[in-house]
């Protein structure tokens, strides 16, 4: 068991808690594994009838330490990956009600191990994000399922910007299922927790339906449907987003995005400049990666990810982004190539195995 997963068992509750909050509970590979040992443990124990997975600190996880990630052998690298997905996979098949606290940063990894959970619980304070393309990397751990499901282009805006979400907003998109108010989650979660024993531990709740008993509790708990804090601000974006995002190459959205900023859409010139900001490569390739994943399962998606991520690591400009934005901390990755418009097509198709 890793030290920085914390289990324990309350009634008919498995509980874990991710205990690293000085990195904000980034997954490493012990941290990983340990969560596949104690979900595949509690699947087979009769005496659990449902899982919250909840964070120490400032958030649930903003993601994997993918600065260890670039001080060892890529090989390395792709094995915690395949681990990861694995887990990504088996939260999404769950075959029990599987509670993700999102309260605070929920980040790429941390997305991984709650927005394809079964009951999924945002706040007031959460951040959620799939910043990949700031290190040069591509949003992974099947999350390009839920970005290409999303409203109209909101997914593809998010993707190729590394923006970030409010609660109200993953709920829109669909990345959330509840929003509830932290005063009203209790100190870690704490209220949510009794409450869920409460339900789950009654005679009449079985394996049928122990779910839909679950998200009882939680809707007891969260905003109803006409609370104004339950309007997306991204929502409102929603018309410039789909008429900018449409279409398969990344150098005409950029385009699309300087006539709308010069139309007056100062959501537009944002995009804009986040676009310009970002990895280059990983803008065209994650875009190629969205259109494909509307069609694909997400074990498939996953599969995917694991390619690109095989793919990438070897490339200049992952290390540099990790360089840039979470080692020397100076803001200035230099990609190559430093614009959209030179980017390879050849080269992209290679990172997904294509000749």
């Amino acid at each position: 068991m890793s030290q920085h997963v914390r289990a324990e068992i309350r009634g008919p509750l498995g509980i874990v808690t991710l205990d690293r909050p000085r990195a904000l509970n980034s997954l490493d590979h012990a941290m990983i594994a340990a969560l596949e040992d104690l979900l595949e443990e509690w699947a087979d124990a009769s005496d659990v009838r449902g899982v919250v997975v909840r964070g120490e600190g400032r958030g649930l996880c903003a993601g994997g330490d993918v600065r260890a990630l670039r001080l060892g052998p890529d090989d390395d690298a792709v094995a915690f990956w395949a681990d990861e997905y694995r887990l990504n996979a088996l939260i999404a098949a769950y075959p029990k009600p599987y509670v993700a606290v999102m309260d605070g940063v929920t980040m790429g990894g941390g997305l991984g191990i709650s927005a394809h959970g079964s009951v999924r619980i945002v706040t007031e304070r959460t951040q959620a994000a799939m910043p990949e393309a700031r290190i040069g990397f591509t949003p992974d751990v099947g999350m390009a399922t839920l970005l290409a499901a999303a409203p109209g282009e909101l997914g593809t805006h998010l993707a190729l910007t590394s923006s970030t979400l409010t609660g109200a907003d993953a709920v829109h998109l669909g990345w959330a299922d509840h929003l509830v108010p932290s005063e009203r989650l209790g100190e870690r979660a704490e209220t949510l927790i009794e409450a869920l024993a409460a339900r789950l531990a009654e005679p009449g709740v079985g394996e049928d339906s122990a779910l839909a008993a679950a998200h009882d509790v939680v809707r007891g708990l969260a905003l109803e449907a006409s609370d104004p804090r339950l309007v997306a601000p991204l929502a409102r974006e929603r018309e410039w987003i789909d008429e900018a995002y449409a279409g398969d190459d990344a150098q005409t959205i950029l385009e699309r995005l300087v006539e709308l900023a010069a139309e007056g859409h100062g959501g537009a010139r944002a995009a804009e400049e986040a676009m310009r900001s970002v990895c280059p490569f990983s803008v065209v390739v994650t875009l190629a990666a969205l259109r494909r994943a509307a069609v694909m399962e997400l074990v498939d998606v996953l599969a995917q990810d694991l390619r690109l991520g095989a793919s990438l690591i070897g490339r200049h400009d992952m290390r540099e982004g990790i360089r840039a934005l979470l080692v020397d901390k100076d803001g200035a990755p230099r990609w190559r190539p430093s614009r959209i418009e030179d980017v390879d097509p050849a080269e992209v198709r290679a990172a997904f195995g294509e000749d």
